[in-house]
């Protein structure tokens, strides 16, 4: 199967002749083949979706909204399959899938609120007999591209509100990752929406740079690693665009030891910072990757935990109830993490659990979770985004020690406090750099009606995801002042 583009409504073939395979991570079968589209590819799709755009601006809001509201439920009814889709293409466990389905329908149910969310701002008598009123205006086309970590919940984090702002939208999916987003698409043409809405382009680097280029894109989100969301960012703003480029990460979780103080706590604690690391095999821009212990009580107690934990993880093919972690996008990426260890222990890491082996006879691209302690603040690996389950043990004496680690870091997109204390966590979320900040969770990723974006190395750009600061970047403002006057020529100072 060559994965199509859905175009002005239509199901269509892509022009382009080279094809990259998308293999499912826990059996290595080869699902479909994607092609890398072509700038004739994107054209039609821009087109397409600048056409629309006319008429799916003067739609009123409260009637593009009803299009999302049969989606929601389209979205519902199916959850099971495209979540069986996703772990076939991906490789998380069907639980994951199920949540990241689950987040997608929570982008939408809040873009339904778009008639209130889009409201602007008036004021009488600014000056002597004068009014202002501000709108909120829908631009044109914008365009996403897709990471394949999350292809049935990042895409999410944009157009629904896009499109509900009164923009027509052209979705990049991930070239690895492709058959979850033809399942979504699918249900939406089922809604009625108008056909050139929203459309679907495969491809690789050819339609990213088209799509930054084009002179009728009007804006850009992105998300994916660091280098390319840089490269995004600085040709989409080169060729005059917005742009939210969100990028690579770092994330390190602190522990204090009054978060250990019974085991109620202790067992929350070292389950809640692990499951971080290992979640979707550490395969997203949320995982906690660094865990700095402060004292000798809670790293000892880590070191113990973290190891036993590891060697419990049952990892296999996500649709299998046993599974507890899934494998890896691919063999290229399984041993760029093989070979991190590999580093981090000639530069001094202590092994505590090596996930490399025990993997052997499986079919797939698998890794257990590794252990490793002693963790300093200037190794690679405490440096690198892994995208993978390591989980890195270090010690510290102090919170502020902790804190100046975390700044030191050039990424910046969350990091976690465990503690019991009020005054601690305050210190923590008012010092440290990471714009999404945990106390006591792992994942701290804000729902939909809540912003969502990094800092530092982590995000390009100034307006970020979803919440109200996506209305923002969706739409332009205009603001009208108006003066009128009435038969009276004395009001004309006559």
């Amino acid at each position: 199967m060559i994965v199509p583009n859905w175009i002005g409504g239509v199901w269509k073939v892509s022009r382009a002749t080279d094809t990259v395979p998308v293999i499912n991570p826990a059996t290595q079968e080869i699902l479909a083949h994607t092609p890398l589209g072509t700038v004739a590819d994107v054209e039609e799709a821009v087109a397409a979706a600048g056409q629309a755009f006319v008429s799916w601006r003067k739609t009123p809001a409260i009637e593009r909204v009803q299009y999302l509201f049969r989606f929601k439920t389209l979205l519902e009814a199916e959850q099971e399959s495209i979540s069986r889709i996703l772990t076939q293409e991906h490789g998380k466990t069907l639980l994951e899938s199920r949540g990241s389905v689950r987040r997608a329908i929570q982008m939408v149910e809040t873009a339904c609120g778009i008639p209130s969310l889009l409201q602007g701002e008036s004021s009488e008598d600014i000056a002597s007999g004068i009014d202002s009123i501000s709108i909120r205006r829908p631009m044109g086309v914008f365009a996403g591209i897709a990471p394949f970590n999350f292809p049935a919940m990042v895409p999410f984090w944009f157009w629904p509100f896009a499109v509900a702002c009164g923009n027509t939208y052209v979705l990049k999916a991930s070239e690895r990752v492709p058959l979850t987003s033809v399942k979504l698409f699918e249900l939406l043409a089922q809604t009625g929406l108008p056909a050139g809405v929203m459309n679907l382009v495969q491809g690789g680097k050819i339609v990213v740079d088209a799509l930054c280029q084009h002179p009728k894109v009007k804006g850009i989100s992105f998300v994916g690693s660091t280098p390319v969301a840089k490269h995004v960012y600085a040709t989409g703003c080169a060729h005059g665009k917005r742009v939210q480029a969100l990028g690579g990460a770092k994330n390190v979780m602190v522990v204090l030891p009054d978060s250990l103080q019974t085991d109620t706590w202790q067992n929350r604690t070292l389950r809640t910072a692990v499951e971080s690391v290992i979640g979707c095999a550490g395969e997203r821009c949320l995982a906690g990757s660094v865990i700095l212990c402060v004292g000798d009580k809670a790293y000892q107690t880590f070191q113990t935990g973290a190891a036993r934990i590891a060697e419990q993880v049952c990892v296999g093919d996500g649709l299998a109830s046993t599974t507890d972690m899934g494998p890896v996008i691919s063999a290229t990426a399984k041993q760029g993490i093989c070979d991190l260890i590999s580093r981090a222990v000639g530069e001094g890491a202590r092994m505590l659990f090596d996930g490399r082996e025990g993997v052997d006879a499986l079919p797939g691209f698998f890794l257990r979770p590794t252990v490793l302690a002693d963790i300093q603040s200037h190794m690679e690996i405490a440096q690198k985004e892994i995208f993978g389950p390591v989980i890195l043990l270090g010690k510290v004496d102090s919170l502020e020690e902790a804190i100046a680690w975390i700044n030191e870091i050039p990424y910046a997109n969350t990091s976690t406090l465990f503690t019991a204390s009020g005054a601690a966590a305050r210190k923590f979320a008012y010092e440290v750099d990471p714009s999404m900040i945990g106390i006591n969770i792992g994942v701290p990723a804000p729902m939909a009606f809540f912003s969502f974006g990094g800092s530092k190395e982590s995000f390009f750009g100034d307006l970020k995801a979803h919440g109200k600061q996506s209305i923002h970047f969706f739409t332009d403002t205009y603001t009208t002042l108006y003066r009128w006057y009435d038969s009276d020529a004395s009001i004309w100072g006559e």
